[in-house]
């Protein structure tokens, strides 16, 4: 049985799915890299304890999610953890942990959502049944912004603040290696397990809080930040 599972208190929180793998006894080990624009040195000011690792067997193994709900939380006026990677089919809670309301919602593909307005609570629950990147925004605060990875693999994790990663109890074989970032492009690589350690480098191209509209795709004006009472 395999647990791939990190913390990362008030930045990142990744967790692994508890899943029988049989035989399954592969290591893989590396490093994520952030590198600035052009690929000249490291990126100053980017985290890359937000990235998420993960690999996909060619050989598909079974996702079955936590009994328990995940928790991405409202605190302080910003999402924590600010990204939050989980197995498909597993339920979300969003607890307002802040004295004013929040109106959580995500207009991305495949996993569109609308909590509207509600007050310190431990909050309301989503089931994310679709994979890919949900982008997550608060209606009211403009400058909130969160990643949540809906991913078809219970393997994934997060770097550690040098960038080394490690994932364990994998089925030997090929397989795809993903990095995500949310501050760059994607990095994927196939590897052969078992394998020697892998460098991923990805090119910090983003600021850190892009740009986006309200819930109804319309510019955020001062009326949306009236709400904190």
């Amino acid at each position: 049985m395999a647990h791939v599972k990190r913390f990362l208190p008030g930045a990142l929180l990744v967790l692994g799915a508890l899943i029988s793998h049989g035989a399954s006894s592969e290591e893989l080990r590396g490093k994520v890299e952030l590198l600035a624009r052009g690929g000249k040195g490291p990126a100053r000011g980017a985290d890359v304890r937000r990235a998420v690792v993960s690999f996909e067997p060619v050989s598909r193994q079974p996702v079955r999610p936590p009994a328990e709900p995940f928790v991405l939380a409202t605190r302080q006026k910003q999402f924590v953890p600010r990204v939050l990677a989980v197995p498909r089919g597993s339920r979300v809670r969003f607890p307002n942990e802040d004295p004013i309301l929040h109106n959580v919602f995500s207009v991305s593909p495949d996993n569109v959502f609308d909590l509207g307005l509600y007050r310190k609570s431990k909050g309301r629950e989503r089931t994310f049944d679709k994979p890919g990147l949900v982008r997550v925004f608060c209606n009211v605060h403009q400058g909130m912004v969160g990643y949540l990875l809906v991913l078809d693999t219970p393997f994934f994790t997060a770097p550690a603040a040098d960038g080394s990663f490690v994932l364990t109890g994998l089925p030997g074989g090929h397989g795809k290696l993903t990095v995500w970032h949310e501050q760059g492009e994607a990095w994927t690589q196939d590897v052969r397990l078992p394998a020697g350690p892998v460098t991923a480098r990805l090119e910090v191209s983003r600021a850190g809080a892009p740009p986006h509209l309200d819930k109804r795709g319309n510019p955020y004006t001062s009326r949306d930040s009236y709400r904190d009472q």
